[in-house]
C-alpha cells in the first residue's frame, strides 16, 4: 500500500473503517487526511482527523483506549481504507466496544455462527472491562489463571467421557471452548486463524 494510491475527497479526506483484528467487528467509521494516515502508519496506532474540530487526533491519546494497528487495506477504487487493530479499550466515546451496536435488521444465521458471535463478546467484554462480570475478572487476571482454567475444564470434558454421559460431556465442552476462546482473545490471536489452520489441514 502505497499513500499516493489512496483517492482522497475534495475535502482531502478519506472514510477509514476500523475493524477488531481479532474479532472482526467493525469498531467504528472515522476519516483520516493525509497526514493522519501518515501517522497511523509511522505510529502503528489509529490516527483520525476531527472534522468537527478540524484537527488530527490521536485515538485513546487521553482515554488511554488506544488501537494497534495490524493492517491497512484499502478498497478497489482506494477511496476507502480498512484499518485491523487490536483495541486497549472500547472504541466508541459512549464507552462502548463497537460504535455500531443498535441492529436496524438481523437475520437468523446457522448455530455455527454462535462461535463467532462468542469471540465478538469475549473481545467486547475485554475492551469494556465490565465490573462484577466473570469474564472481566479472569482476563484481568491474566493468561496464567485462563491457561489453569482450560486445564481444568478439559479434565472434567475427559471424566464426562469416561462416564458415558452425554449430558455432561456437552455442557463440558462447552465450558471448554468458551475458555478457549478466552484464551485466544487475550493473547490476540482470531478464531479466523484457527480455523485456517484447521481448512489446511483438510484440504491437504
Amino acid at each position: 500500500m502505497k499513500i499516493e494510491d489512496v483517492v482522497f475527497d475534495e475535502k482531502g479526506l478519506v472514510p477509514a473503517i476500523v475493524q477488531d483484528a481479532r474479532s472482526k467487528t467493525v469498531l467504528t467509521l472515522a476519516y483520516m487526511n493525509e497526514e493522519a494516515l501518515k501517522q497511523t502508519l509511522q505510529r502503528k496506532e489509529t490516527v483520525f482527523y476531527s472534522r468537527s474540530r478540524q484537527e488530527l487526533w490521536h485515538k485513546g491519546e487521553t482515554s488511554g483506549n488506544t488501537q494497534k494497528v495490524e493492517a491497512i487495506t484499502y478498497d478497489c477504487d482506494q477511496d476507502a481504507v480498512l484499518v485491523q487493530v487490536t483495541p486497549a479499550g472500547p472504541a466508541c466515546h459512549t464507552g462502548s466496544y463497537s460504535c455500531f451496536k443498535d441492529a436496524l435488521h438481523t437475520e437468523e444465521s446457522d448455530r455455527y455462527r454462535m462461535l463467532t458471535e462468542l469471540g465478538e463478546l469475549l473481545a467486547k467484554r475485554k475492551a469494556e472491562l465490565p465490573e462484577g462480570s466473570y469474564t472481566s475478572k479472569l482476563f484481568q487476571e491474566g493468561v496464567d489463571r485462563i491457561a489453569k482454567k482450560i486445564g481444568e475444564e478439559a479434565g472434567e470434558v475427559i471424566i464426562a467421557a469416561k462416564n458415558d454421559d452425554r449430558e455432561e460431556l456437552a455442557l463440558e465442552s462447552a465450558d471448554l471452548l468458551f475458555h478457549l476462546l478466552m484464551l485466544l482473545t487475550d493473547r490476540n490471536v482470531p478464531l479466523d486463524d484457527v480455523l485456517a489452520v484447521l481448512e489446511e489441514r483438510h484440504s491437504n
